[in-house]
């Protein structure tokens, strides 16, 4: 606990984060395609769509380990080992309580599931294997992998990261084997819970390593909750905050095989792959500041943190507006490549993906600082944009298939994220016009639009072509590059904000700057 500096920890989580990322991303491409060649897209979609159901069932600990990790911060710091063991006892105890939970709502849920795949080709042996593998796997991280906050509250999440990638390589290689070896549906999916096992027993080793003295008792978990009455109402608010994004992560899936197909799940599941590793990719990198905007806020300083937030917001939309573009401008080609034509979706569907993607990096700067004031009580928001997601992708998925299905989340994130949640943060936290938001964002977004039109028309010009590998390397390279290059120069002549934290970087005083 005394070791490493602060900020070297979330130097080494970001470089940790970036390294499984890429390698995640190459694992990922290799095996999605000898997936899909040997198993089948139907295969792979019901394997999405099992996993997205017993998602379901996590809902119960949404706001847990979040709070026992807040909780934690203060007695990590001051080296309590005393309080550690009882506030992660209290963890092990609410843990333990979802764990039973899970068991009895998971075996009522698979008595559903007969109706639920009424029209699946597989035999009901595979959907119940898969489905009891996903759910042992996850009770697994209730029942022995609890302690694991403790890693992620001393800032060494790193090592959940790095062990987590280390055995899903392992076992993503296995599965190919066995899907060209084999084809078989029964050992794939009991390779998937190996996978989990065998991830318990590493992690646990090494928190004994790294925390010899860390001797907890869940029995006692119940009686000392009630010394920590944080833990409780922290929950309570974090969970109500957290089940909007959750729902309609682990709804998808379900409403596209529900309105369209199981094998339009696993094509849908190609191009947000690519998505979900971007966003956690810059999460996991540029979420780094996040403890020094709590730090920031509490010193007081109004003007610093407000000059903060715009440098961080223009270096955030800058980055959104790079992922983005780039995104939408090359995935096509990319998944022809990797997988053939039959598994592309059409330009509309990859621009509200991007659309979808892009407000998901923007939102970043502005939950940072939400959560830095500790505003958490706008309870009815996450509810309202739980509503207006439902609303609209059952009702548009009904008549627009995958499309109408994407509306929903873009809507319900506007409304609430990109229009409720600044002008709360603005009205209670920045205590500042909201004006000021609205003429930086539409600067930002501006540019980044004129930047994206000035780029499709040269690369037309230019007549590049992506029939090969080596031409769409050379391609989305080209296009990156000259980007990067175009937006920067836009950003950095009009906008003080960013020029501010180029500096900042540039002469290595971040830790300086209160971040």
């Amino acid at each position: 606990m005394k070791g490493d500096s602060r900020v070297q920890k979330s130097l080494l989580n970001a470089k940790i984060n970036t390294v499984c990322f890429f390698v995640s991303i190459v694992v990922s491409f290799f095996s999605r395609k000898i997936f899909l060649d040997q198993l089948g897209a139907a295969f792979m979609g019901l394997a999405g769509t099992l996993n997205s159901l017993l998602g379901f069932l996590n809902i119960a600990e949404l706001g847990i380990s979040t709070a026992i990790a807040f909780v934690l911060f203060k007695p990590l710091s001051e080296s309590d080992e005393n309080k550690i063991r009882e506030i992660v006892s209290v963890l092990g105890y609410l843990y333990k309580c979802i764990g039973h939970f899970i068991l009895f709502a998971g075996f009522l849920l698979s008595l559903a599931l007969p109706w639920i795949f009424a029209d699946s080709p597989f035999h009901y042996s595979v959907i119940y294997l898969g489905y009891y593998a996903y759910l042992i796997s996850a009770l697994i991280g209730y029942y022995i992998n609890y302690k694991q906050v403790l890693l992620s509250a001393d800032q060494r999440y790193y090592e959940v990261t790095g062990y987590f990638q280390i055995v899903g390589v392992i076992m993503v290689l296995a599965q190919m084997a066995c899907a060209i070896y084999t084809g078989s549906f029964y050992i794939f999916f009991c390779l998937q819970l190996l996978g989990g096992v065998f991830f318990s027993i590493i992690l646990n080793y090494r928190i004994k390593k790294v925390y010899p003295w860390l001797q907890t008792d869940v029995r006692q978990g119940k009686s000392l909750l009630k010394q920590y009455p944080a833990i409780t109402k922290m929950i309570k608010q974090v969970f109500v905050h957290r089940i909007s994004g959750f729902v309609q992560f682990e709804l998808s899936p379900f409403l596209i095989y529900a309105y369209v197909s199981l094998p339009m799940v696993a094509i849908y599941s190609n191009y947000s792959m690519l998505t979900d590793r971007l966003l956690k990719l810059l999460q996991g990198v540029m979420d780094s500041t996040t403890a020094g905007v709590g730090n920031l806020i509490s010193e007081g300083n109004t003007e610093k943190v407000w000059d903060i937030y715009k440098q961080l917001f223009s270096l955030r939309l800058f980055v959104a507006g790079i992922c983005c573009s780039s995104f939408f401008y090359v995935v096509n080609g990319f998944v022809n490549l990797w997988l053939g034509d039959i598994y592309l979706l059409s330009t509309t569907t990859v621009f509200l993906m991007t659309v979808s993607l892009f407000l998901m990096i923007a939102r970043g700067t502005t939950d940072q600082f939400i959560n830095g004031y500790g505003l958490y009580y706008d309870t009815w928001a996450p509810v309202t944009e739980v509503v207006i997601f439902i609303l609209f992708s059952v009702v548009l998925g009904r008549f627009y298939g995958l499309n109408g299905i994407l509306v929903g989340p873009i809507l319900s994130t506007l409304a609430i994220v990109h229009v409720w949640k600044p002008i709360f943060l603005f009205r209670k936290g920045l205590k500042r016009p909201l004006l000021q938001y609205v003429r930086q964002l539409a600067h930002d977004v501006v540019l980044i639009v004129v930047c994206y039109a000035i780029l499709s028309k040269l690369m037309s010009w230019m007549g590049m072509g992506v029939s090969t590998w080596m031409e769409w390397i050379g391609f989305t390279i080209v296009y990156v590059v000259l980007y990067v290059i175009l937006l920067f120069i836009l950003f950095f002549v009009t906008s003080r904000s960013f020029r501010q934290i180029v500096h900042t970087f540039h002469e290595g005083s971040f830790r300086s700057s209160g971040l």
